[in-house]
């Protein structure tokens, strides 16, 4: 059977063109999980992340001043851990050979690593993302049109009012009920973000092979121009497919900007762009963003895991808003590099 679209229920199609360019005294955190399936779309899953923390000095240079590395061989139906080797090289970190990368993996981190979870590492960004790459990796089982059969009564009980994109009544749940197959959302061209005349704008990225998924994220943190002001912060997050000829194209993807209390570590203000959605009613979670004024950033991924359920809620969007908890450690770093405070 083909994959079943319908274009004029989709979501907004509006990509950002570009990369906003690295603003002197700021830091920027970017990081990527790329999903592959060297062997087949039924084969094995390898998943590589990359994390990097840059500070841009008044002169405009970059400064790297932090990196890390994982790379796991994941079963692919199971989604098992096979195999983990990870930059830094933290040797319990082999305990989550076997654990699933789904639902529980994030505890499972939490309970292995509790110094990465509190200093927010780079690392500890890329273990609490591979749930969600895992999940959207997915996307590329759809498209092949890999995805085992279930009745529509099944994914109504199990999966209607999860998020906004699952709505009951909503666009995807109406087209299952009536045809009986998934159906498969079909996203832009993805615009390029690297910037030829800013070659660590990014982090190494390279193109992937056909079936190939990414998970793109960049956070800035810019300090205030005046002491005491709140810090600006600018966050861009992207999930993509890499088709048949190894074109990419956007599945997911938000712009979020808000501003931050540096000495409280609480959010002022908040405001989220879905840029490119699947379905028509996705963009409805946007006004849950609000929810994170006047909230502390330490504890930002539980209480968003936990509190930000059902149609008024994005599960994408959720990524994007736990990752400002982040925003914490980066002034931090901003502290330190400016000589604030001492290192440590």
């Amino acid at each position: 059977m083909p994959p079943l679209h319908n274009l004029s229920v989709r979501g907004p199609h509006d990509p950002v063109p570009s990369t906003p360019s690295r603003v002197a005294g700021s830091i920027r955190r970017t990081s990527s999980i790329d999903t592959t399936r060297p062997d087949g779309i039924a084969g094995q899953m390898i998943m590589e992340g990359r994390a990097r923390d840059i500070v841009t000095t008044a002169d405009g240079d970059g400064v790297t001043v932090g990196d890390a590395r994982l790379r796991a061989t994941v079963v692919g139906g199971s989604r098992e851990v096979e195999t983990l080797r990870t930059e830094p090289e933290i040797a319990v970190l082999q305990d989550l050979v076997g654990a699933v990368v789904g639902p529980g993996f994030r505890a499972r981190v939490d309970k292995v690593v509790p110094d990465q979870r509190e200093q927010q590492s780079l690392l500890y960004l890329l273990l609490d993302d591979l749930p969600g790459a895992g999940l959207v990796s997915g996307y590329a089982v759809l498209r092949a049109d890999a995805v085992p059969k279930a009745r529509p009564d099944e994914y109504l009980e199990v999966r209607s009012d999860l998020c906004a994109g699952w709505a009951r009544d909503g666009s995807m749940m109406v087209m299952l009920r009536e045809h009986g197959q998934n159906p498969t959302p079909l996203g832009p061209p993805a615009p390029r973000l690297t910037r030829p005349d800013d070659p660590i704008a990014w982090h190494p990225i390279a193109d992937l092979a056909p079936m190939g998924m990414r998970r793109l994220r960049r956070l800035d943190v810019i300090p205030p121009p005046e002491p005491g002001g709140p810090h600006r912060v600018d966050v861009f997050f992207r999930d993509s497919y890499f088709d048949d000829n190894a074109a990419e194209m956007v599945v997911h993807e938000y712009s979020v900007t808000a501003t931050v209390d540096g000495e409280t570590r609480t959010v002022l203000t908040i405001g989220a762009t879905p840029n490119v959605l699947p379905w028509q009613e996705c963009p409805g979670a946007i006004a849950s963003a609000d929810r994170l004024v006047g909230h502390a950033l330490g504890d930002l991924r539980p209480w968003v895991r936990e509190t930000f359920v059902g149609t008024s809620t994005c599960t994408h969007l959720n990524d994007v808003l736990r990752g400002l908890t982040d925003v914490g450690t980066l002034i931090d770093e901003l502290d330190v590099v400016g000589g604030a405070r001492p290192r440590g």
